[in-house]
């Protein structure tokens, strides 16, 4: 058994070396070169084979793409604000990266694998760490029929799409489109309509995470459809299997005062007053 998290970075800071080595990679605005240039020049810069912990410099997007990289590498991934939204970052300081590094609470990401059937092509495999989603192509909407495990729950679904979302990315696409937040650590996956027709009062489903969910095309000639993990997109698509990769993981760090259960709280009251 590994040992956790807090204890390795004391282990860390207590060696002849104290230094955590950094890797700090940035999403290529103004603003987060400007970030990455002043964190070398305090904290040095290891590659990202030899740093202890990689450190992400933009917003949500370059989180998402940090996560992907490093996935199964071992080294957590902590990122810092210097894009908009940010929900998955956290806040930007020159200041004292090594203690908070030291505090941090990290939690574990494993994402979805996307595999979507097309007329004339090789299966198209994709991973998403935030959600597999579907959207018409045209004017049509689209009609879905949905299979869980082998057994269809919902023979037509016409809607203008339909999402699976981690708990990752269940403030993401998945909020916008009134889906449940989910807690980093909820064993759930969240399959969310979007603008569904019929069944008009249909508002989605929390599944187990290890199911296999399937969605069938159907009169896809006349109601053509596009398939997309995260930022992998497959257009014209006729079948879509979703299932959780439980062997690949990444470990993301969280400031001690600023958790993702304390965003997920916040967020849900966000707009009440």
């Amino acid at each position: 058994m590994g040992i956790s998290w807090h204890i390795w970075c004391r282990f860390k800071a207590n060696r002849k070396d104290p230094n955590l080595a950094f890797h700090f990679l940035s999403s290529g605005t103004e603003e987060s070169l400007a970030a990455e240039k002043e964190l070398i020049k305090r904290y040095g810069q290891a590659t990202a084979e030899e740093a202890d912990i990689i450190i992400a410099l933009g917003g949500d997007g370059t989180m998402l793409q940090a996560l992907r990289d490093f996935m199964n590498s071992g080294k957590p991934v902590y990122g810092m604000n210097r894009g908009s939204v940010g929900f998955l970052m956290n806040e930007f300081s020159l200041d004292d990266l090594p203690a908070r590094i030291e505090v941090a609470q990290k939690e574990t990401i494993k994402p979805l694998e996307m595999i979507a059937e097309t007329a004339n092509e090789p299966p198209f495999v994709a991973v998403a760490i935030n959600e597999v989603s579907l959207f018409r192509q045209s004017y049509q909407a689209a009609k879905v029929r949905i299979t869980i495990d082998g057994k269809v729950r919902l023979e037509e679904l016409v809607c203008d799409g339909v999402m699976v979302a981690t708990p990752a990315g269940s403030t993401a696409y998945n909020l916008s489109a009134q889906g449940p937040i989910l807690p980093l650590e909820a064993q759930l996956l969240a399959l969310t309509p979007v603008s569904p027709f019929r069944p008009r009062r249909w508002g989605g489903a929390l599944l187990p995470k290890h199911v296999t969910v399937r969605l069938d095309l159907l009169e896809t000639e006349k109601r053509p459809v596009n398939a997309v993990a995260d930022n992998s997109e497959v257009k014209s698509v006729r079948s879509v299997t979703v299932r959780e990769m439980p062997d690949s993981q990444v470990d993301i760090l969280f400031d001690k005062n600023h958790s993702w259960d304390e965003r997920i709280i916040t967020e849900q009251f966000r707009h009440s007053l």
